[in-house]
């Protein structure tokens, strides 16, 4: 049976995919890049908002930080108590009908159960936030272009260590994906 281009198929749904925002920021540069994660999270707050209010869903997809036996409630707690982006953590706090999902890598989708629970979900439209913009943001959005997902990544809902780093990444999507960029105003449920 071949793959239909999900693009045509007509309904579905948004999802709102949170890229690696739950986050002790204890890496080489994520002092630098805690003033615009925080900027991004109050906007990405607010989106969460919108799409849940329009019947979209929410999946957080985020970095395990090798610690292999936590489950993502443990690396909530750990990251919303005494760390770099306790803020951002205790901002963008997951809600009981929100999903997660772990990956081991950069890209979302890969080895993660993400394009699974899209299927369930019968997303079609996946709106990509988070950190970092020209990182795991730029992986996982080339994997669900490749996956022929329409994609927005509002300017306003990502971060990276620096404004230059975020603007390249965006460009990139941009103009070798087609993917929207505009800021989250202009995000279409």
């Amino acid at each position: 049976m071949r793959r239909q281009d999900k693009r045509t198929i007509p309904g579905g749904t948004t999802a709102l995919v949170i890229v690696d925002m739950i986050n002790p920021l204890d890496f080489p540069g994520g002092a630098a890049m805690q003033p615009a994660a925080l900027a991004a999270a109050r906007r990405i707050a607010r989106l969460k908002e919108r799409v849940k209010a329009n019947g979209g869903s929410v999946v957080y997809a985020n970095d395990n930080f090798t610690k292999w036996r936590m489950g993502f409630s443990e690396i909530v707690a750990i990251c919303a108590n005494d760390s770099r982006g306790a803020q951002i953590a205790q901002l963008l706090a997951p809600e009981p009908d929100d999903h997660f999902v772990l990956k081991p890598k950069h890209s979302a989708f890969f080895e993660s159960p993400l394009e699974t629970l899209l299927t369930k979900l019968q997303a079609r439209r996946l709106v990509i936030t988070g950190l970092a913009t020209d990182g795991c943001v730029l992986a996982t959005a080339m994997d669900a272009h490749m996956r022929e997902y329409r994609i927005h990544v509002p300017r306003d809902c990502v971060a990276a260590t620096s404004e230059a780093r975020t603007d390249r990444a965006l460009e990139l999507m941009k103009v070798a994906m087609d993917i929207d960029v505009r800021t989250s105003r202009y995000v279409r449920m």
